[in-house]
């Protein structure tokens, strides 16, 4: 007696412990006798069936499944149409509708989160169903009307998205409002000034308390592959202000070395230079500053120079380590944060650029093999 109690308790224990980490789904759906309803998973990369039931007469149906690691997103789908919704752990989430209008006319209980998502997917939807009414046979100012419409009715959607982002950016719902769509086009984009500081924000959240989430890796990167393209876009802007400004085809530096001396790299035009951004406070500086040697001491007779750019951060540093160099290396003040930098567009050290005698960069940051080769070329 003792041991079939006592056998009882551990299938119990162990039913309760299975049962707290899971999440379920139940609700009804009206007027959908005898039509499948599929429950499935909605990953990054692809969706998953999980479960399915063909309705009653009642409509009533019951999902439960693994909680997820991170909040995650799953669906409901009856007849094409689908219903998305949020999960965070083990909640309980009922869901109340109707097959005419499936997609939108439900009720969701027992996830703020997922009722937020109602709400977007709801305005999108209409602002879609406005898209697909914009067709061939309108005149031009009917046209033109409901596309003001359809601007504002976007606008409207993206000061309510706005506001919900900001609420709770690490939110599911914060994540799913960047990246709905209206006609394949985001609402939102990294690469709009405007809209970057919201998908910022979402990336910035979702990466600082789930970073090692594939969403979490997938949004971060998106935004700060918008920021290196931003910041790329300036940087050639600068360059090619400052080329234009110079009437050459390169930019012109103007720095002082290390004893004080102005040293502008268009003193050298007429040679071949090596414009060498690099630091002499790096870990194998010693290497590539007697490669630099080698490359000077055979080629500067026949018109060879390099002008170096130091980005050291320590002056001290810099002036020890220059004192036998034979070539111009010059340094700004700022050190790595020089403008030079910028508008070199250099991201990385060393980074070198070689320019002919005709003032035009012929490469970028070749190896030293190509980079004497290159040197005998335009030499």
């Amino acid at each position: 007696m003792k041991k079939s109690l006592l056998f009882l308790l551990i299938i119990f224990i162990f039913i309760s412990c299975n049962q707290k980490n899971k999440f379920h789904v139940n609700g009804t759906i009206k007027d959908a006798k005898g039509k499948m309803l599929y429950f499935e998973h909605e990953g990054l990369m692809k969706t998953t069936k999980l479960d399915s039931i063909k309705l009653n007469t009642e409509g009533t149906f019951s999902f439960k499944s693994e909680k997820p690691a991170y909040p995650d997103f799953y669906d409901l789908k009856l007849d094409g149409q689908v219903i998305t919704f949020a999960v965070d752990s083990t909640e309980t989430i009922s869901i109340d509708g109707n097959k005419a209008d499936f997609s939108t006319g439900y009720t969701i209980k027992g996830s703020e989160t997922s009722s937020q998502i109602l709400q977007l997917r709801k305005s999108i939807m209409k602002i879609q169903r406005e898209v697909n009414a914009l067709t061939d046979n309108l005149s031009a100012e009917e046209r033109n009307v409901r596309i003001q419409k359809i601007d504002s009715n976007i606008e409207a959607h993206k000061v309510m998205a706005r506001k919900l982002i900001l609420q709770n950016p690490r939110s599911a719902a914060a994540y799913f409002a960047i990246y709905q769509q209206v006609n394949g086009t985001y609402i939102f984009s990294p690469y709009v000034k405007s809209d970057r500081p919201y998908c910022a924000a979402v990336a910035t959240a979702y990466n600082t308390f789930m970073p090692d989430y594939e969403r979490s890796k997938n949004v971060y990167s998106l935004v700060m592959d918008a920021i290196k393209a931003d910041r790329q876009k300036v940087a050639e802007a600068a360059m090619q202000k400052a080329s234009e400004q110079s009437n050459t085809g390169y930019i012109d530096i103007k720095l002082n070395d290390q004893n004080g001396k102005i040293r502008k790299l268009s003193e050298l035009q007429g040679k071949v230079v090596l414009i060498d951004f690099s630091a002499y406070e790096s870990e194998n500086s010693v290497d590539y500053t007697f490669a630099l040697r080698d490359l000077y001491t055979k080629y500067h007779k026949r018109g060879f120079e390099i002008y170096q750019v130091s980005l050291d951060r320590n002056k001290l540093i810099w002036e020890q380590s220059i004192e036998n160099i034979p070539w111009v290396c010059v340094r700004d003040e700022n050190g790595p944060n020089t403008v030079y930098a910028t508008t070199y567009n250099v991201t990385s050290i060393p980074t070198n650029f070689l320019m002919n005698k005709q003032g035009t960069i012929t490469s970028r940051s070749l190896s030293f093999a190509e980079l004497a080769k290159q040197i005998e070329k335009d030499l």
